[in-house]
């Protein structure tokens, strides 16, 4: 199962194959009702093999169709779930993730896959990095809003003595640094660690230098994985290693405040869990500045802020929207014409209808935009949907 992420994310929306099946429902982790999952689950497919019968598709068609996400209802999958599960199906595409938030229940056939409920996980990207600092058992993490994934960089060292290449055979007791395979000088790194040297065992100072060298390596292989990134950079490890790494680093979105425990001793959710609590006020500044902007323009009347969601959705679908903010768990549904640039809005879906909140979402992605799903109320100006545009 793959980490939701924003490239992730905008793979989905850029998937235009038809049909493209949406399905969402709420997961109970723990008690006797995790019962209803399974029952919650059938209930969703039969929905989802109805509406693809109605579209012309036999029943075996649809059967064979849905087949991936049957497969799912077996005994160790119910086993480890979390408060949500979203399942994306179409022709030669099955994608499906267990996320920590509830959803409503939902069925959704489109061109495009219906990818709203998951926005609110998503907020400004939701991105960050956690690099496990450790002599022994060095890691790297990507992570987002919903979990940690292990990143293998090929010429990252994991360990000190990978890094250094102690030379027994040298009267002096010399090591030297490893040259990594395959890396290159890097701008980078501040300075090219360099050969040591010590008489017998390093003594505590000069192990440090060491590890300062060690540290210096492990910067420069990150540069190409960080180079064009700005999301922020978390260490976590004890507390001695953290002031040595800040001396080799040189990624301008390190924060100050980091994780100061042995990463072995953590599990991944405990893990991340630390990790969100420092990054996530972070995340929420960068919604708060958006909607003080959104407030400033409006008020202004230059026609670059706007809450009318015919106008939005087409100027999503040109290019023009910078910023959206969407309210979580609604839908409004209704048809774009790229032609006439018209939007019709309906009160009850009707055949071939897209959620016009989730039409808006995916083109300002797809277009480069952000989008900022949050709680009905929090709209601003108690609008049905906001955007600041490009001009």
């Amino acid at each position: 199962m793959t980490l939701l992420s924003i490239d992730e994310l905008r793979n989905l929306t850029e998937h235009t194959d038809k049909p493209c099946v949406s399905l969402y429902m709420p997961m109970q982790k723990a008690g006797p009702e995790i019962r209803q999952n399974p029952i919650r689950f059938k209930n969703l497919i039969r929905e989802a093999q109805a509406r693809l019968e109605a579209m012309e598709m036999s029943e075996a068609e649809a059967s064979e169709f849905l087949g991936p996400a049957m497969e799912l209802d077996k005994a160790e999958f119910w086993e480890h779930q979390d408060h949500g599960l979203a399942i994306f199906i179409a022709p030669e595409v099955f994608h499906y993730y267990q996320l920590p938030m509830e959803f409503q229940e939902l069925v959704v056939m489109s061109d495009r896959f219906h990818i709203k409920p998951l926005l609110h996980l998503m907020n400004n990207d939701g991105k960050f990095y956690v690099l496990a600092l450790s002599q022994q058992d060095l890691k790297f993490f990507e992570g987002t809003r919903s979990g940690l994934n292990e990143v293998e960089l090929e010429n990252l060292p994991k360990s000190l003595d990978e890094a250094l290449l102690y030379d027994e055979t040298a009267k002096d007791g010399q090591f030297r640094i490893a040259s990594q395979k395959g890396s290159n000088t890097s701008p980078f790194s501040r300075s090219q660690p360099g050969a040591f040297h010590g008489q017998g065992s390093p003594d505590r100072d000069q192990h440090q230098e060491a590890i300062l060298q060690f540290f210096h390596i492990v910067n420069s292989e990150l540069h190409e994985k960080l180079r064009e990134e700005t999301a922020p950079l978390i260490l976590a490890g004890v507390d001695y290693l953290h002031p040595i790494y800040r001396e080799a680093n040189t990624y301008s979105h390190l924060l100050e405040q980091g994780i100061t425990r042995r990463p072995e001793l953590f599990q991944a959710d405990e893990l991340h869990a630390d990790a969100w609590e420092i990054v996530e006020p972070l995340f929420h500044e960068t919604e708060q500045q958006a909607m003080e902007l959104y407030q400033q323009l409006a008020g202004e009347g230059t026609g670059t802020a706007s809450s009318d969601l015919k106008e939005i959705a087409s100027a999503a679908y040109y290019q023009r929207v910078d910023t959206l903010f969407v309210p979580v768990g609604q839908q409004i549904w209704g048809k774009f014409d790229p032609e006439a640039m018209n939007v019709d809005i309906h009160v009850e879906p009707e055949p071939d209808d897209e959620d016009m909140l989730d039409f808006a979402a995916i083109h300002t992605i797809l277009n480069g935009g952000k989008v900022y799903a949050v709680e009905p109320e929090k709209i601003p100006n108690q609008a049905q949907v906001a955007a600041i545009f490009r001009y």
